[in-house]
């Protein structure tokens, strides 16, 4: 028999609260601290996302994505292709950064198919336009 887990994504920043805020406002989630782990705040969204963010003040931001070599381990957030404009737009407001890179998706219209963000702590993300199913 297989013991039940689960898993969670864990970020580590300078400011976990304030990191916390962004993807909470960013994935329409709720923000709590773990039951049991006081470090670590969790961030919970309706369609059962859960992203980990955890305080560490010596973490230094990586360079993302690198020119040179591979993608880095980093979120890919789906949205519909008609809303990922707005989303990019909402993102940007709350504080990501946009990031440019070699190799983005595109339309044969020239339209790109995903975005890639730098988050408030340097964090690699990907708004990417995907047929999201039904919940």
């Amino acid at each position: 028999m297989t013991v039940p887990k689960t898993s969670v994504l864990v970020l580590d920043c300078a400011e976990p609260e304030e990191l916390a805020r962004f993807y909470g406002l960013l994935l329409g989630a709720r923000v709590e601290p773990a039951e049991g782990d006081a470090g670590l705040l969790l961030v919970s969204g309706p369609s059962g996302t859960a992203l980990g963010i955890r305080r560490d003040p010596d973490r230094v931001p990586p360079s993302w994505p690198l020119p040179d070599g591979p993608e880095q381990p980093h979120l890919r957030i789906l949205v519909t292709p008609e809303t990922l404009d707005e989303a990019g737009r909402e993102a940007v407001a709350l504080g990501a950064r946009p990031v440019a890179a070699e190799g983005d998706d595109c339309r044969p219209v020239g339209r790109t198919t995903q975005r890639r963000y730098a988050d408030l702590a340097g964090h690699g993300f990907v708004l990417a336009a995907a047929r999201i199913p039904a919940l």
